[in-house]
This record gives C-alpha cells, sequence and structure tokens, in this order.
C-alpha cells in the first residue's frame, strides 16, 4: 500500500463543497441549497467541508491500496471507483432516506446526482495529483 496524498483528500473535500454551491445554486436553482437554515452560517459549510473529507479520506486511502503503479497505468479507475461509491452506495441511499420524507422525485435525482458529479470532481483531483 503506498501512501494516502493527504493535499488531494483536503483539495477533493473542497472541490466537492464548492460543487455543491454551484449546483444548487446557479445550475439548478431548486431553493434549496447545499445548506440551508441554522447550518448555513459558515460554522455549517466547515460541516460540509468535513463530512466531504470523511469520503475523501475513503477515497484517498481506496487509491493507496490500489497503488500508483496501477493507477497510472489504468487512470479510468480513479473515475471508476469514484463514480461506483456515489452510484452504488451514496446515491441510493440518500434517494431512499429522502423518499421517507415525502421529497419530490425532481430534488431527489437532484441530490443524487449532486453526489455523483462531486465523487467525480473528486476522482478528478485525485487524478490530477495522483
Amino acid at each position: 500500500m503506498g501512501p494516502v496524498n493527504w493535499l488531494a483528500v483536503i483539495l477533493a473535500a473542497n472541490l466537492a463543497v464548492a460543487v455543491g454551491l454551484v449546483w444548487y445554486g446557479p445550475l439548478f436553482r431548486t431553493g434549496r441549497p447545499l445548506l440551508a437554515g441554522k447550518s448555513a452560517a459558515p460554522k455549517g459549510y466547515g460541516l460540509a467541508v468535513v463530512v466531504m473529507l470523511l469520503a475523501a479520506w475513503l477515497m484517498g486511502h481506496n487509491f493507496a491500496r490500489i497503488g500508483a503503479e496501477t493507477l497510472s497505468a489504468k487512470p479510468w479507475l480513479y473515475y471508476m471507483m469514484t463514480a461506483g461509491f456515489a452510484v452504488f452506495i451514496a446515491a441510493p441511499t440518500l434517494f431512499l432516506g429522502l423518499a421517507r420524507y415525502d421529497v419530490s422525485l425532481r430534488n431527489r435525482l437532484i441530490d443524487g446526482g449532486y453526489w455523483i458529479v462531486a465523487f467525480l470532481a473528486m476522482g478528478a483531483v485525485f487524478h490530477a495529483l495522483g
């Protein structure tokens, strides 16, 4: 196992939050920002970064286990692994959880789509800094 790229972990988490600000702001204008209510205070965005740091840490550890040699020979693994986490774990979990609260199908798809795009953006960071 190689070392975890901590710079990539930190940058990937911050990029995922930036994607969320654009996703829920100018891109979809759902009226539902990335964080709403009391969480929207500056410490709330810090909380969003911490949550994304946990996901990026998992990805960074995963890429360290795969190894730099394999990743340089098969760079699509960055995107396959990050999209796999999002498509098969994060988005379905969120989709079902939001369904319990009668969130509209449109908003559930937008939220799930955010996680897929955010995770792919994280994969791009790991690929660029790999």
